[in-house]
Order: structure tokens, then sequence, then C-alpha cells
């Protein structure tokens, strides 16, 4: 059992990322509560920029913004900034740490590992995470590892650790990924345990899943695609178009250093949702520090602020193919020059859509149940995240993706 490389070391947390930008929105949004406080309302916290922007005018025009304003009004604004930073102080002086050791290593190229949680045997399943997170948020604490939990319950997970880009990985295109690595790390699976795997693929690495099953049928028992965005476009277009049109200002950072940071990604994600970020770190700020619920925040958020830079062509072709051209959904998308289309996956196929996620939305995941012949459609009440590692994940997920897991091995 080796640590995994890159670990932060003590008292090293920088979350959340970027923090500059955090405080920024959270200033805004105090600046603007306090400007236009007669049109104040409990909403406001989860308003959107556009409702906040047409109160903000109509301040201005109708001369509201010069009077007295109500008490109560600054008097939650004060009370919410002042939970902001006890929310990322007590969280970064939190004294929980992951411990968990990494599996044995089974084979390796470049920065990518695959790493065996049960070397003794069981159906092999092949965990394919994002390239854009760590991933260890399939292992990510004690009592929160979709990968020990099956590993317990006969199964074999491996994991494809993608590791940090080094030089040759920050060349690497999409089909570079797919048809290169992925398919020697599926190829090395079949050596090592003797038959074909069921191959997981978790939120981008779903999407990458689909491509490496239809190109290497041989090489996969199924297919399971958890959180796999496929629909770039729903439910709402303009939004991914408004994603995509990022791109031309992001070539300098590109150009610089063959990546997109981690920190460009995570200002990305919480465009998504300006306001998010503060008000969990609020929420948290009221927990007990040795409760359960604090020590799974401070974990997933770790894991959250550790990402990895994204390749500067996967970042083009994610930005501008997918989110841009819906280049997925329409089915423009090519691997190797060839179309890639989830309609020839002959495989036993589980999709797993968690109803409340915001980082993929539902009616964009949903699509490839339908897509893939006899795919079994799964929907939990959950998050993202909280699926594959929240308090309730075994219940939203582990339990049913081992039951459908005994059915197709």
């Amino acid at each position: 059992m080796t640590e995994r490389p890159e670990r932060p070391g003590p008292l090293m947390r920088r979350g959340p990322r970027p923090l500059l930008l955090h405080l920024t929105l959270a200033m805004l949004r105090s600046n603007v509560s306090r400007a236009t406080s007669p049109l104040w309302n409990a909403d406001w916290p989860t308003s959107s920029a556009a409702a906040v922007l047409r109160s903000v005018q109509s301040a201005v025009r109708d001369g509201n913004h010069g009077g007295e304003f109500p008490e109560a009004v600054i008097e939650e604004t004060l009370r919410q900034d002042a939970a902001l930073i006890a929310g990322i102080a007590a969280y970064r002086r939190h004294p929980w740490y992951r411990t968990l050791q990494d599996p044995p290593e089974v084979w390796s190229e470049g920065s990518t590992r695959l790493l065996d949680y049960r070397p003794e045997g069981g159906l092999p399943v092949l965990f394919v995470p994002s390239l854009i997170n760590r991933a260890y948020v399939l292992d990510l604490a004690e009592g929160y590892s979709m990968l020990r939990w099956l590993a317990g319950q006969g199964v074999r997970p491996l994991l494809l650790d993608w590791g940090w880009p080094g030089e040759t990985e920050r060349r690497f295109t999409l089909t570079d990924y797919v048809a290169g690595r992925m398919e020697r790390a599926m190829t090395a699976a079949v050596r090592l345990t003797g038959t074909a795997p069921v191959l997981a693929g978790y939120c981008m690495g779903g999407t990458l899943a689909v491509a490496a099953a239809q190109r290497r049928p041989d090489l996969i028992g199924g297919l399971a695609l958890l959180a796999a965005p496929w629909d770039f476009h729903a439910p709402e277009a303009e939004r991914a178009v408004q994603a995509a049109r990022t791109l031309p200002m992001l070539e300098p950072v590109l150009a610089f250093g063959n990546a997109l940071p981690v920190d460009v990604l995570q200002s990305l994600f919480a465009l998504l949702d300006p306001w998010g970020v503060a008000d969990k770190y609020r929420g948290f700020a009221r927990l007990p520090a040795d409760s359960e619920r604090a020590r799974l925040f401070v974990a997933l958020e770790d894991w959250l602020n550790d990402g990895i830079p994204l390749a500067a062509e996967v970042a083009r072709a994610c930005l501008g193919e997918w989110y841009g051209e819906n280049a997925t959904a329409r089915g423009n998308w090519r691997i190797a020059g060839l179309p890639v289309d989830p309609a020839t996956i002959d495989a036993p196929a589980f999709v797993a859509v968690p109803g409340r996620d915001r980082i993929v939305p539902p009616e964009s995941a949903r699509p490839l149940a339908a897509l893939i012949p006899n795919a079994v459609l799964h929907q939990p009440l959950a998050g993202h995240i909280g699926m594959a590692a929240g308090a309730r994940a075994e219940q939203s997920l582990w339990q049913p993706l081992l039951a459908w897991l005994r059915t197709a091995g």
C-alpha cells in the first residue's frame, strides 16, 4: 500500500478555490443587497444574476438607492458575511485529513495508474473517473468509499487514476486518452483478471467510457454510466453556449502551460452556481466540528479543491465541441476519426442519473439510457457527488449498482 502522489501536506488547505473569486462574489451580493435593500427579500440567496441586475437597475432608475436602508437588511447582510468567514476559517483549521492508503498498483503508463482494490478476485469492474478531478472521490474516506464497499461485497474494483498530467499528457487529445491510454488500461485489466471487466465511468469518465465501449466491445463485460453527461445543451442550450464562448479568452492560458489550470476550471464551475459555495460554508459554520457531517464536508471539500489541470486540446474539445456544438448528442463527436454512437453498444448497461444533480443536469445524462439498447435506468434522489460519496450513497447508488452487477456478471 502506497500513499497517493502529490498528497497535500498538513495545514495546507487552499479551499474554497479560487478563494478570491468566492469572497468577491459574496461581497458583490452583500453590496447589491444593501444598494437595493427596499427590494430585498428572503429569496435573494438563490436568485439569478439576471434578477439581481434587474433589481439594481430598478433601484437606480427609481432613486431608491440613496435612501435609508431597513436595519434588518443590513444586519442580515453583515451576519451572512461573518458566517462565511467563520465557515472558511473552520474548514481550514479542521483536524480531519484523509488517511486511506492506496491499494496495489498493477499497471502504469506516464502519470496514469491502475489500482486493484481486491487482488484475491471477484467480478472485475474498471472505474473511470473524470479527467479534471482526483480519482479518489470513489475512495473518499472510511465509510465513504464505494470501491472498498464493493470489494467487501465480492466485487473486484479496479480504479483508473489519471494522475497529474505531465509534459506528455498535456499534449493529449481525447483520442489519445480514449483510444490510447484508456484502452491500454482496459487491456491490462483483462490480462490481470482473465476476463473482460465491466467498464464504469463517473461524470466525464462516463462520456469517455461510452466511446471506449463502442470501440472495444471485446474488452468489456458491461457498461455502467454514473452521472455521465451526453446532451450538453439540455436543459439550457444558451448556458452551455456561453461556457463555450469563454474559450477565446482562455487561449493565452492554454498556450502558456498547454493546460487549463485548476483555479480556472474551478472558476468556470463556480459560475454554474455563483452563490452556492458561500452558502454551504455558512452552513458549515453552524456544524459541531466533531460531528460526522462536518467530517464528511471537509472530506468532500478537500477533494473538490484538489483538482487536476486539463490538457489544452482536451479543454478545447470539451468547451468547443461538447458545450458549444453539442457534438455528442448530435452524433458529431469523433474518436480516432470515427463517430461515437451509443446505439451501437451491445453490452449490458446501467445508467445512473441523480435527480438533484447541478453539475450534470438529469436532462443531460438521461438520453444515454434511451440510446443504449436495453439499458437499465436508475434515478436516485441525490446530487452529483452525494450519489457517489455522500452520507446516503450506499442506498442511492452502491446497492443498486451491486444488484445490477450481479445480474450483468
